[in-house]
């Protein structure tokens, strides 16, 4: 984990679009992983890179109606 950039709830939440509140719920439930230094609790990079690639959702092909 050396060099990683770590991250503040505040800054991960801002990166994903979630909320603080969703974070640390995630946090609270295992959902993410995340680094504790002392009381202070950090998301790395990685894991917001995680996070945001299990949430894609490919489209799918679109059919025509017209058979075009």
């Amino acid at each position: 984990m050396p060099n990683q950039i770590m991250n503040t709830v505040r800054e991960a939440a801002n990166k994903t679009g979630l909320s603080q509140a969703c974070l640390r719920r995630w946090i609270a439930e295992r959902r993410i992983g995340y680094v504790r230094l002392g009381r202070a609790i950090r998301i790395t990079s990685v894991e917001i890179d995680r996070i945001i690639a299990k949430g894609v959702v490919p489209a799918r092909e679109r059919k025509n109606a017209g058979g075009n």
